[in-house]
């Protein structure tokens, strides 16, 4: 054990950090034992820990099932990650996740967030409670619905998000329930039934469920509707590949996302800030804005990609290639729209009338994030997602209002 090792590993013990064989543990050179906490964790056999920018709190427990690899996530207080390598994400009070698991840059799981053994996530987004089953890829999904532990959104074992296409690309984010109403915590779960799939760009309302074994190819904005088909018909047709269809409904659906992901950066930004303690501390909330900065970034990237790809093929028809060439010529100006959103958080006065509101409300239940959304008056709930919905609408509308003039 090098010096560095075993100086850094002496260090986290002292301060109370329960590791049961030292020997077997690997601390990187860049890890700051500053910023892992010494009130119960407890580091198990054959873990790795790198990065400077790893955070870990109070009770976390890494590795009980088998070995985790850690690569500059902040891990909040109570988290469970029970096995396999997580990079570049952030996990908020008690959420969790099985072996096996292959986490990767952008994702977050908020509080009480969930996965089984054997999933694979990147630039996923769980809102509090949402819980994977085992063997699911959910890449490029944000997912909210349900108000608690007994009423939550889930996705089925052996499930998987389809998040590339023929083409090449990767402009497919599917939103499954909403931003603005999802954080209030008080929508209808949606369940994706196991051993089915979604193919991504897709929208979901809330109450939506999809049956076990069913491949869903299109958006369901209508609520409480079960959506159930067997495999489908088998075929032998042309195909051009790199040919694109439904440009519009492709650009529409990943506008949509962006602009959701803008008003939950803005309602970390304004909302969960107000709740930073020692539960919730400012290196947590940071790395949050981090990755929802990631995730924008990426999204973006992809779409700019679909853009110009789309606008050099042949399309399926006159029509389609008429509406890739001016979403080319518009991009620049739809780009740097983006950007400017970024700081851009909606009305002011249903924003600061919300705010005040929160900050009565988290006195009386003790800085408590889940139990001061859940216990705001309806109408008070209405109030917040008007101002996020405003944020998203202003979005949608300026980049539609570019397109079409």
């Amino acid at each position: 054990m090098s010096d560095f090792r075993k100086k850094i590993i002496n260090t986290l013990i002292e301060k109370g950090v329960s590791i049961p064989n030292p020997e077997s543990i690997e601390i990187g050179e860049g890890v700051n034992p500053d910023r892992i906490s010494g009130q119960g964790v407890i580091i198990h056999n054959g873990c790795k820990i790198f990065g400077k920018n790893t955070l870990i709190l109070n009770g976390a427990l890494l590795g009980y099932e088998a070995p985790v690899t850690i690569e500059n996530c902040q891990i909040g207080p109570e988290v469970k990650l029970n096995g396999g390598f997580f990079k570049q994400s952030v996990f908020l009070k008690q959420s969790s996740i099985g072996s096996g698991a292959h986490i990767r840059e952008g994702t977050i799981f908020e509080e009480s967030a969930s996965a089984a053994h054997c999933v694979g996530l990147k630039q996923t987004i769980l809102f509090p409670y949402v819980t994977l089953g085992s063997q699911i890829n959910f890449c490029d999904c944000l997912m909210s619905g349900g108000t608690d532990k007994k009423s939550h959104s889930e996705v089925g074992s052996s499930y998987i998000h389809f998040n590339f296409t023929p083409q090449q690309d990767k402009a497919t984010p599917s939103l499954i329930g909403d931003v603005p109403k999802g954080v209030m915590l008080n929508q209808l779960p949606i369940f994706l039934g196991g051993q089915g799939g979604l193919v991504g760009p897709s929208r979901i309302a809330y109450g939506v469920s999809i049956a076990a074994g069913t491949i869903f190819r299109n958006d369901e904005l209508r609520e409480n509707r079960l959506i159930f088909g067997g495999a489908s018909k088998s075929g032998n047709i042309s195909f051009k590949p790199g040919a694109y269809s439904n440009v519009k409904r492709i650009f529409n659906n990943n506008i949509y996302y962006i602009a959701s992901l803008l008003a939950l950066l803005h309602w970390y930004k304004h909302i969960r800030f107000q709740f930073i303690s020692d539960e919730f501390p400012k290196q947590l909330y940071e790395g949050v804005l981090e990755k929802l900065n990631l995730g924008i970034k990426e999204r973006i990237k992809r779409l700019e990609d679909f853009i110009l790809k789309s606008s050099d093929f042949i399309l399926a028809s006159e029509k389609l290639r008429k509406q890739s060439q001016v979403l080319a010529q518009q991009w620049p100006g739809i780009k740097n729209l983006f950007h400017s959103f970024q700081e851009s958080d909606g009305e002011d006065q249903l924003k600061n009338n919300f705010i005040k509101t929160i900050q009565v409300s988290l006195n009386k239940h003790e800085n408590n994030y889940l139990k001061t959304i859940t216990n705001l008056t309806p109408e008070e709930k209405i109030i917040g997602t008007r101002w996020l919905q405003g944020i998203l609408d202003q979005i949608v509308n300026e980049i539609t209002d570019k397109i079409e003039s």
